[in-house]
């Protein structure tokens, strides 16, 4: 800690007091004329020569500056993750606060949902279009022995071909036992398009893979809440599983480009499209200790098992995704696409196991080929598309996809959404083997049914969001046992249907050099049985001030942010599955999370320095929880730095 302290200090000093080569030029060139200092200002690339463009075409521009937006951005996701409650550890899972289906496949996928907060899907990938070479470098301090590091640069060979490469990785070691977690996400991507811009192209490689030590969670939350000075250095706490872990790992081919038929660029346009999405993924469950202790106490804490040592499940699965469209193109009537596609994937493990005298398949596989049809609309104020898409093969399976956006203004705009999905199970309900007895079952569940609508609204005075929707034949996991200790996580299927309305709202009010910024959520859901279960209230305040100092060498920032949500029966973890469980004996919440920060711009650089949960010193026990048994993150001091380079 001493030596990267030392590190982040002389960059520091680097930054403030170096001065630029074109500058020491500047001084010893007596005779420039300001014609030429004019040319030279003309010929700097503005911010909106740095592009980053998504996968739908959307296109924003490199944003150096330092806002509230940035220090929630700030974090091992690199994104606002409001709504999510990490683990103790960076790198580990988060338990969601917030019900969220956005980006929801009608396709059935691997499942290990808790491993793939940090997973970066397609439509995560971004592309760019530069006018200079660009690199970012993310650095973060993190619990013990490590740091997190996200390094990352693109550039153009010429105004039509562009590539980047991008490396985020982390160790952690963690305050508790077992805990540590050791990730990577490489990315590479490159886009080109002809001089006429008659075909485009957008192709990524992605390699990723996550290890993480599972310990199941403190044995007694008595020693925790005691906040008894034997328990302060947190390794003295006894937990379930001291040599555990999972690790996951999955690379993906991707590629998405379209021709224009016509020659010319002109008002009626047909072109031909076409994706391509090879992935494949890894997954792994060891355990060398099968028996674990709980004070004199011996327990297996999921179960029996077929051995009684060295666990190691894995499972395996890749898929190939083919989509081929054509479009015609309107500059009056708007964008009509039709398409065909074609999804295979393959699910298996390399053994076959006996369920209820019936020998259960190593194996999932499957083709499935739909059609459908996209229009697209944007004019003046409006934009606007639908999506409509049917299986042609014998699987059930139904997308119905609506947006509608109306700009006022820049700084008002109203939008809405509508989705009506029939979704095939993902495969880890329908098959699973373990060496664990009661974790071995093969299912044939009928797809979920979800209809969602939400409106949307930015405006000058305040953002707000509607969300609603209904789910029939909800897929859930949770646990069997009636020992206490011991964990016996199944997937289930609810037959009545669960109802969910929440409201969002965020409002940001400034004073002087002082601002508050506010976002409040409220979810209620009308449901027979608990099982869907989200606390009914979330809030995030912020209270910070913002000044410049050494002649506006120096932006500053710096305030307070208070997370608070109501108590609720949260969700468990089951390291076996990385999937969350439904648990109705132990609430958490109710708790205030309070981290104080400084933050600083130099140039294109951000100095990000927090003092995390500071409130936990102060309070009289220890009550905070991620989940049942997986205690919140403690008081801890972080800090760390963005830096970009234009050259």
């Amino acid at each position: 800690m001493k030596i990267v302290f030392s590190v982040l200090i002389s960059l520091f000093s680097i930054i403030v007091f170096s001065q630029e080569p074109t500058k020491e030029k500047q001084k010893k060139s007596l005779v420039k004329s300001e014609a030429q200092k004019a040319k030279e200002r003309s010929q700097k690339a503005p911010i909106t020569s740095y592009k980053i463009i998504t996968l739908d075409r959307d296109t924003t521009f490199v944003d150096t500056s330092l806002t509230i937006k940035k220090e929630y951005d700030y974090n091992y996701l690199r994104k606002d993750n409001f709504g999510l409650l990490p683990f103790a550890n960076e790198g580990q899972t988060y338990n969601t606060l917030q019900f969220d289906l956005n980006r929801v496949s009608p396709f059935p996928e691997f499942g290990y949902k808790a491993k793939h907060f940090n997973y970066l899907e397609a439509h995560d990938i971004k592309y760019y279009s530069v006018a200079t070479p660009l690199t970012e470098l993310y650095f973060k301090t993190v619990m013990t022995q490590g740091q997190s590091l996200d390094a990352f640069i693109t550039l153009n060979t010429s105004e039509r071909f562009n590539f980047s490469i991008a490396y985020k990785g982390l160790r952690s070691l963690g305050k508790y036992i077992n805990q540590l977690s050791s990730t990577g996400n490489f990315r590479f991507t490159t886009s080109y398009h002809t001089k006429n811009k008659r075909y485009f192209v957008n192709a990524h490689f992605t390699s990723q893979d996550f290890l993480n030590g599972e310990n199941g969670g403190i044995t007694s939350i008595v020693d925790f809440e005691s906040k008894s000075p034997e328990f302060k250095e947190r390794q003295r706490l006894e937990v379930y599983l001291t040599d555990a872990k999972s690790f996951i790992k999955g690379k993906r081919i991707f590629l998405d480009h379209n021709f224009r038929i016509n020659p010319n660029d002109g008002n009626n346009n047909l072109l031909l499209t076409h994706q391509f999405n090879y992935e494949n993924k890894f997954f792994e469950y060891n355990q060398a200790t099968v028996v674990s202790t709980i004070g004199d106490k011996k327990i297996n804490r999921f179960g029996e098992a077929f051995v009684t040592g060295g666990i190691n499940d894995q499972v395996r699965y890749n898929r190939m995704y083919n989509k081929i469209g054509a479009v015609y193109e309107n500059e009056t009537l708007g964008k009509f696409q039709f398409f065909i596609d074609d999804f295979r994937y393959n699910y298996y493990y390399n053994t076959i196991f006996i369920v209820s005298d019936k020998v259960a398949p190593n194996s999932l596989n499957d083709a499935i080929n739909s059609f459908g049809g996209q229009y697209e609309y944007q004019k003046n104020k409006w934009k606007g598309s639908f999506l409509y898409s049917n299986s042609i093969t014998n699987q059930s399976l139904t997308n119905i996809d609506g947006n509608l956006k109306y700009k006022i203004d820049d700084k008002n705009e109203f939008s809405f959404q509508y989705q009506n999905l029939n979704k095939l199970p993902d495969h880890i309900y329908n098959l699973h083997q373990s060496s664990y007895l009661k974790y071995n079952w093969f299912n044939n569940f009928k797809n979920e049914k979800i209809n969602s609508i939400q409106i949307n609204a930015k405006t000058k005075w305040f953002n707000a969001s509607l969300f609603a929707t209904t789910i029939n034949d909800h897929l859930y996991f949770m646990d069997e046992s009636t020992i206490e200790n011991v964990q016996l996580v199944t997937p289930k299927q609810y037959d009545n249907t669960i109802k969910l309305l929440s409201v969002k709202a965020s409002k940001e009010i400034k004073f002087w050099k002082l601002a508050l910024d506010n976002t409040i959520l409220f979810q209620k859901v009308d449901q027979q049985d608990a099982i869907l279960n989200l606390p009914e209230l979330v809030t995030r305040n912020t209270l910070y001030f913002t000044n410049y100092f050494f002649k506006k060498a120096l932006y500053l920032q710096t305030g307070v942010i208070f997370n608070y949500f109501t108590k609720y029966n949260a969700n468990d973890y089951s390291p076996v599955l990385s999937e969350f469980f439904i648990q109705n004996n132990k609430e958490i919440g109710n708790f205030a999370n309070m981290d104080f920060f400084v933050n600083a711009r130099i140039k294109q650089t951000r100095i990000f320095i927090k003092a995390e949960h500071f409130n936990s010193a102060l309070s009289a026990t220890n009550t905070f929880y991620s989940a049942p048994n997986y205690p919140y993150r403690d008081f801890l001091i972080r800090f760390g730095l963005v830096w970009n380079f234009f050259q």
